[in-house]
């Protein structure tokens, strides 16, 4: 395993950083619309990457965190035939050409209510970070444009997606890696009248089920799953040594919290909950191959507060990656 990064490069030299940092691994952004992305446009943009030493490990369908109303490609999520069987025609044709072009994964998010969040919280030197206290959320807000979405709506969804997409990423050896839902919500009533049936363990493993492909599986975000958690400190390892037995975690986003489910706030990588080495050297006895990196950090304050958060976090992960004896 190693270290990556799915902080988007703002311009030359930030891929110059990546390298200097000993981060050799992204999630990469190609130009332009997706409905552009030829099999010659990819290439061309895998060779950019790799003229910085760097390798092109995964790129974003687009299908991302945002909330339904500015979804890329809604009609997947809303279930609306047959808008979305081109949306999917669209997403089964990056997948091909990522095989052609040299890429070999993509990560995408099956979502409607995008990440929910209640106000930044302060956190350690007067940082600010992410939180979510849902009993500080509007308890009424309003429903979303797919109105009252129950468990059955979304598992057909979710399930039509999967059954039309991952056999041509079978075909074509991509790997598929969703992200859970951020942060999960009470089941079955859930928020905005949906049901968030990927924002709890049992709805991912349910997914992964969903078909039989070892090109199936996870963008395994760790700061989400520990939110699904009521003890996030003792219950993690179990469920990363579930996925990752199966070989069903692709990407690592990691990330550590203060407390669990329904309350919590995102914290720096080395003081939260959660034992991020004793994480580490499970991904390596598991033998997890991919990248661990950090989906996001706090605030800071200064100049390129962003870079200097995450340049800190990488070095953090490299740490403990060289400590574990299981590095790449």
């Amino acid at each position: 395993m190693h270290v990556g990064t799915q902080l988007k490069a703002r311009n030359d030299d930030d891929y110059r950083v990546f390298a200097q940092l000993g981060v050799n691994h992204i999630c990469g952004f190609p130009p332009g619309d997706p409905k552009d992305w030829t099999e010659q446009l990819l290439t061309t943009y895998r060779e950019y990457v790799e003229s910085f030493g760097l390798r092109l490990d995964f790129i974003p369908l687009p299908l991302s965190s945002h909330e339904i109303s500015s979804a890329e490609n809604p009609n997947i999520m809303l279930g609306k035939s047959p808008d979305r069987d081109r949306e999917i025609e669209l997403i089964q044709n990056i997948i091909k050409n990522c095989s052609l072009a040299g890429i070999p994964a993509v990560k995408y998010n099956l979502t409607l209510l995008g990440v929910v969040s209640t106000e930044d919280e302060k956190w350690r030197g007067g940082s600010t970070t992410r939180a979510f206290r849902h009993r500080a959320a509007v308890q009424d807000p309003p429903l979303t444009l797919s109105g009252p979405t129950t468990e059955d709506m979304m598992w057909e969804r979710i399930n039509y997606f999967v059954q039309s997409v991952v056999p041509v990423a079978d075909e074509y050896k991509i790997r598929m890696a969703l992200h859970p839902h951020d942060p999960g919500m009470p089941r079955p009533e859930g928020f905005r009248g949906v049901d968030r049936v990927l924002g709890s363990v049992d709805g991912l493993k349910k997914f992964i089920n969903l078909n039989t492909s070892e090109y199936h599986g996870l963008n395994f975000c760790q700061g989400t799953v520990t939110e699904m958690l009521e003890n996030p400190a003792e219950e993690i390892f179990d469920v990363i040594r579930y996925f990752g037995e199966r070989k069903k975690i692709f990407n690592v986003h990691f990330r550590n919290i203060k407390g669990g489910f329904l309350d919590f706030i995102e914290t720096y990588i080395d003081d939260g909950d959660v034992d991020m080495k004793k994480c580490v050297d499970l991904y390596g006895e598991l033998g997890y191959p991919y990248m661990l990196m950090p989906d996001h950090v706090p605030h800071m304050a200064g100049e390129n507060s962003k870079m200097v958060g995450f340049a800190y976090t990488y070095g953090y992960i490299k740490g403990l990656i060289d400590s574990s004896g299981y590095g790449q």
